[in-house]
């Protein structure tokens, strides 16, 4: 096939130990704040934490394969396949909605920053993540 197949954006920032520690805190503050606590909560955020590695390298592959790719069959000619981790992912990230749903936590509030007279300033670049 002469079509070249297009690849995914090399700007997906890969989730770090320290940024998987991060969010465990923040989900067991939230947690904690509505007082709820014992090994059934600890193990969906166990099960959301085990799906955020998941879904790193589900981008990962599709980062590298594309949403499609070429690929030679049995007769040895080339054709072109969906990348089966597009749907994967859609799934596990589906999932982890559902998790966060049961845990009944939201995505948390954080306040603008603001400067000495108590006026807020513009977000900043960590923001977004």
């Amino acid at each position: 096939m002469a079509s070249k197949v297009k690849k995914y954006s090399k700007t997906i920032k890969k989730v770090t130990e320290k940024d998987i520690s991060l969010i465990a805190e923040d989900i067991n503050e939230q947690l904690a704040s509505l007082s709820k606590f014992g090994k059934f909560y600890d193990d969906l955020v166990n099960d959301y934490l085990s799906l955020l590695t998941i879904r790193d390298a589900l981008k990962e592959d599709i980062q590298e394969k594309g949403v499609r790719y070429t690929f030679t069959n049995g007769n040895g000619k080339e054709q072109e396949k969906a990348n089966e981790s597009v749907s994967s992912l859609i799934k596990v990230e589906q999932i982890m909605l559902k998790i966060l749903n049961d845990l009944g936590i939201n995505q948390p509030f954080i306040k603008p920053p603001t400067d000495k007279n108590n006026q807020e300033t513009g977000p900043d670049e960590d923001d977004l993540l």
